[in-house]
């Protein structure tokens, strides 16, 4: 780090030092030097927007914010991190999609497709999260509001099918028997031969 440091220094006009720019990122991330990676990725792209390579900075951007949810102790003891405001989800996703869009063929949007689609999953987790606890408190107005922005924003993850279900329970309790309706024919439509299951269907002592 201090040799590319000084490189970049001393010669910050050469390809030399552009490469060497790259290199600090990895090297800062590998160190666990998470912020000063991230700010070695910025000023890459912004110094070199037309560079080759920043479908790789933006990809180690990602990576970097990825990697800052403790998934090891969700792993160890059965924490829903999903539960936890997704800033650094939201970072991560914004950038992972930046190298799906603009670098399709690149050596790393096959990766960050993946991750995306695994942090979209926990992003729409996070929003149902929130939808349950408006159920709890009463308030289905926003459940049912925040059930909506779920399937509009995270469309084909896997807890669209419970938003529908809060929508459904939620212009029940409201007595919007109309809106109710449109939310039984989407979810009959998408999910032919499941019940939708009220929240009251639903015990405490049921944890799965």
């Amino acid at each position: 780090i201090r040799l590319y440091e000084a490189l970049t220094a001393r010669f910050p006009f050469t390809s030399q030092a552009r490469q060497a720019r790259l290199d600090l990122i990895y090297l800062y991330y590998r160190k666990g030097e998470k912020e000063s990676a991230t700010d070695a990725a910025d000023q890459f792209l912004r110094e070199n927007p037309t560079h080759a390579r920043c479908d790789y900075a933006w990809y180690m951007k990602g990576l970097v914010e990825f990697e800052r949810v403790p998934y090891r102790f969700e792993r160890w003891f059965g924490v829903d991190m999903a539960r936890r405001p997704p800033a650094a989800a939201r970072s991560a996703v914004t950038a992972f999609g930046t190298v799906v869009a603009r670098y399709p063929k690149g050596d790393y949007a096959h990766d960050a497709q993946r991750r995306m689609i695994y942090l979209r999953n926990r992003l729409a987790e996070y929003e149902i999260n929130v939808a349950r606890y408006y159920i709890r408190r009463g308030a289905y107005v926003a459940a049912a509001q925040r059930a909506q922005r779920t399937i509009e924003q995270y469309d084909g993850a896997p807890a669209v099918q419970e938003a529908l279900q809060i929508m459904i329970d939620s212009y029940d309790r409201l007595g919007l028997a109309e809106l109710k309706g449109n939310a039984e024919k989407v979810y009959a439509e998408n999910y032919p031969g499941l019940r939708a299951a009220s929240q009251a269907d639903r015990s405490w002592w049921r944890f799965w």
